[in-house]
């Protein structure tokens, strides 16, 4: 059942909840690139929360002109206007107070979500109106979806990937560094509150998928997840929206195949799944990859003490460095050096009491900062070089092969 809903053939709700996830999870991802790299991704949370005063006013003027108050673009309007309120309070508080950026967050999420609870409770009681599964903002829900409804996903999914594109040059900047962007002309101001405004766009958009308490999970894991597989930020920006499409394209189809399965919170968790492996198995900055490069650096010291301690004719009481020397073919079982360990620890030897005239030769200040133990000589100073401090030290001249 599961291939089936891949493959987009478990009927036609089930393929637009599938294609409108897949929008949402692209635009989400992509638009989150720039809070992460901003450093404001709490600022998605105050957003999100500040959506449900607007959906509970936009529900009951809608009732109140004759509707049944759920109709998806109005709910949509109300809780953008209801956003960007929330947004342009942040904004002032922040420049106009002494509040830091989080506990102005805090305070406006703690406030319109208060306000917005205290409506839907009201809502609740009234006689008119279908109010019934309106709380489904809060955690979102598919459940008779229609064409309409995936078309707003899509139309506004499609706009806010669209302004990225436009806009990606100078949010990147912004992002990086604000002080030189202002310096460079950018109306830094302007630019913040545009990318302030695309989250609040996919927020709105995704309030009918993944609720207005998971969404901000869907712009901030796909971003957090794209930076361990790239240093590159227009990488970041590509690889989020196909973290974040996946996401929701994989989860919509968990969802489909498994109907008590609530499609919001299993995108989130598909998402997150995609993060443990990021973590786990990127090339770069992965747990395993740390891992790998810590091994073979312990390697290396291990190696790197055994040939100066047979150098200095000193005994090697560690039996991993000398399991490492045996594998390396440089002692013998019985732990005496093999023609290669002899030649290869008077080398370490020498090369370590170069090290020590340069890191004392003030003419090498540059190269001695890059002595970390185990760097080889020859990859910092040129052959002239090396024979002028085995000159200065006594030693063999020219540089051995």
């Amino acid at each position: 059942m599961f291939v089936d809903a891949l493959l987009l053939q478990l009927g036609y709700n089930a393929t637009l909840v599938a294609i409108g996830a897949t929008l949402l999870g692209i635009a989400a991802g992509s638009t989150g690139t720039f809070l992460f790299l901003r450093k404001r991704a709490l600022v998605s949370d105050a957003i999100s929360h500040a959506t449900l005063p607007g959906v509970c006013l936009a529900f009951m003027v809608m009732v109140w002109l004759g509707g049944d108050g759920r109709n998806l673009v109005g709910l949509l309007l109300g809780s953008a206007i209801s956003a960007w309120i929330g947004l342009l309070c942040l904004n002032w508080l922040v420049q106009h107070t002494r509040l830091a950026e989080d506990a102005a967050i805090g305070a406006v999420l703690s406030v319109f979500f208060g306000f917005g609870v205290v409506l839907l409770t009201v809502i609740q009681t009234m006689g008119s109106g279908r109010q019934a599964g309106l709380e489904s903002f809060l955690l979102g829900s598919t459940a008779g979806m229609l064409w309409a409804d995936a078309m707003v996903i899509a139309v506004g999914g499609a706009v806010a990937v669209a302004m990225i594109v436009l806009l990606r040059r100078p949010m990147t900047l912004v992002a990086f560094d604000p002080d030189y962007a202002l310096a460079r002309g950018l109306p830094v101001a302007r630019i913040d509150l545009a990318m302030m405004g695309l989250v609040m766009a996919v927020t709105v958009v995704g309030l009918k998928i993944v609720g207005l308490i998971l969404i901000v999970a869907l712009l901030i894991i796909p971003p957090v997840t794209a930076r361990f597989w790239t240093e590159r930020s227009d990488v970041v920006v590509l690889l989020a929206g196909l973290v974040g499409g996946f996401s929701g394209f994989v989860g919509a189809a968990i969802s489909a195949s498994a109907p008590n399965l609530p499609t919001g919170p299993i995108i989130v968790l598909v998402s997150f799944g995609c993060f443990v492996m990021s973590l786990l198995l990127a090339p770069g900055r992965g747990a395993l990859a740390a891992l790998l490069r810590h091994l073979r650096f312990q390697k290396r010291v291990h190696l790197r003490q055994g040939l100066l301690a047979l150098a200095q004719g000193q005994p090697i009481y560690e039996a991993l460095t000398l399991r490492l020397l045996r594998r390396a073919g440089l002692v013998r079982p019985d732990g005496v050096a093999t023609e290669l360990g002899r030649a290869r620890a008077a080398k370490a030897l020498r090369d370590e009491r170069r090290w020590q005239a340069v890191r004392s030769d003030r003419d090498h200040e540059a190269a001695a900062a890059l002595y970390d133990g185990l760097r080889d000589i020859e990859t910092v100073l040129t052959r002239d070089q090396i024979a002028e401090v085995d000159r200065g030290i006594g030693g063999p001249k020219g540089v051995p092969a």
